[in-house]
């Protein structure tokens, strides 16, 4: 087991590969208090979090009838305090390119940071 010290080392390692910035979006229920109509609005929840995008391939290659798919597995890496709902759009910045992500999995937190498993953000659910 690794000491705090330890931890508190691997922890700034870990975070200065930190090259991007991500904003983090809720679609959240909003009700009207004078027509009690429920509708949804955007809600950025965080501003300017540096983190880290990260993207593999997984093999093997998905066969189809129609043709041959690779498949990529996108992982944000993010300091482990911070929380990302389920549901939520997460728009990172990285390398001069910014793209929407949802988040797809369930996050591995660790004592020096989160893995999140996104997906390409296409429309809200």
């Amino acid at each position: 087991m690794l000491s705090k010290t330890q931890v508190l080392k691997a922890r700034k390692a870990i975070e200065r590969m930190y090259t991007g910035t991500c904003r983090v979006t809720e679609h959240q229920k909003v009700k009207s208090e004078t027509s009690k109509l429920v509708s949804y609005c955007d809600k950025v929840v965080l501003e300017d979090q540096p983190c880290r995008l990260s993207f593999q391939r997984s093999d093997p290659t998905q066969q189809t009838e129609s043709a041959a798919g690779i498949e990529q597995v996108i992982k944000l890496f993010l300091a482990p305090e911070v929380t990302v709902r389920p549901g939520s759009k997460v728009t990172v910045t990285q390398d001069g390119v910014t793209a929407d992500y949802k988040r797809s999995g369930v996050p591995a937190v660790y004592p020096t940071h989160q893995e999140i498993v996104l997906e390409l953000f296409e429309r809200w659910a």
